[in-house]
């Protein structure tokens, strides 16, 4: 079980957690934006094909399975995922776990993927540098760096994807996905009275 005093932020209720999810998604396209046309980057191919939408189904699969895993033989983990999914998913109801996939899996992929990994030569280091800025930005207090790390592993296998196939998509796909199913089996379980990551 989480324990609410091990974040050092207050928890939110559903509309300021929405609202928060929204402003966020606004001002991560906005950088990655201004960073395209300040810096002359071509954006990542987004090309939605049926190969690419099995491919970044398999990669959420496989990071839904990881994380599992990782949940259940990593107590620091599964104290500060439990911790941070009860901040940030415990207020919304269940339609609202759309929006949870779709804003973080769109305004955070064009970001991380789709501009930072060309302007930093959409090359391995690349993929590093961003998967490490990408796993700190899901910090949410100092107990959440487990979280941190896992979200960092999570950005690589991401922008790995984009790196070998070229293709926004691949990511985007994964991430919707991985965002979607983990957060209502966390939210499942709660509600029966489980952990479930």
């Amino acid at each position: 079980m989480s324990n609410q005093n091990s974040s050092d932020i207050e928890p939110l209720t559903r509309t300021q957690i929405l609202v928060v999810m929204g402003v966020t998604a606004i001002i991560l396209l906005i950088i990655a934006k201004v960073w395209q046309r300040l810096g002359s980057v071509a954006l990542l191919e987004v090309e939605l094909t049926s190969q690419a939408f099995l491919f970044g189904m398999g990669l959420s699969g496989g990071i839904i399975v990881a994380s599992s895993l990782i949940y259940r033989l990593w107590p620091a983990y599964r104290q500060s995922a439990d911790s941070y999914l009860e901040l940030v998913i415990k207020p919304l109801v269940w339609p609202d776990l759309i929006w949870l996939g779709l804003l973080p899996g769109l305004s955070e992929e064009l970001l991380f993927r789709g501009v930072m990994l060309p302007a930093l030569g959409f090359d391995l280091l690349a993929v590093i540098v961003s998967s490490m800025v990408f796993g700190v930005l899901h910090l949410s207090g100092v107990q959440q760096w487990p979280y941190v790390v896992w979200a960092t592993v999570v950005g690589f296998a991401l922008g790995y994807s984009a790196l070998v196939t070229g293709n926004l998509a691949i990511p985007i796909v994964a991430h919707i996905i991985t965002n979607w199913v983990s957060s209502s089996l966390w939210k499942l379980g709660k509600s029966q009275g489980d952990v479930v990551s």
